[in-house]
């Protein structure tokens, strides 16, 4: 069992950043992925980022390509999502979730097994 929990969510301005922190908690995560999903009302989960435990190897939505960025800190079992120029449409519950994972040279968007309670981000405009 991977236990996860999330914090680093608020309420900020149009433009501004926020760090999402995820401690993982429960096993070795070698083999895993890492990745933060986000559900706004209304809508459903999408697939924000990701990363391998073991190879750093990181994917990131399309429409938030150069806005944010996924890393880990293997000494802390902890996944980060560093998120920059914030629109008022990011606002959403993002959640942090984990997954086995032997791929190599790439990381999946899905199939993703463990989840954490959320974190709310809030953009105001």
């Amino acid at each position: 069992q991977v236990q996860l929990t999330e914090s680093g969510g608020g309420l900020v301005q149009a433009g501004g950043s926020l760090r999402l922190s995820c401690a993982a908690s429960g096993r070795t995560l070698g083999s895993y992925a890492m990745a933060w999903f986000r559900q706004a009302p209304g809508t459903e989960r999408e697939f924000v980022s990701a990363i391998s435990w073991a190879g750093g190897i990181t994917d990131v939505d399309d429409s938030m390509k150069g806005r944010f960025t996924i890393s880990r800190d293997t000494a802390t079992n902890t996944v980060y999502l560093q998120m920059n120029s914030l629109k008022p449409e990011d606002t959403a519950v993002y959640y942090c979730a984990a997954r086995y994972s032997s791929h190599t040279g790439w990381v999946p968007r899905t199939g993703y097994g463990y989840w954490g309670h959320g974190t709310q981000v809030t953009v105001s405009s």
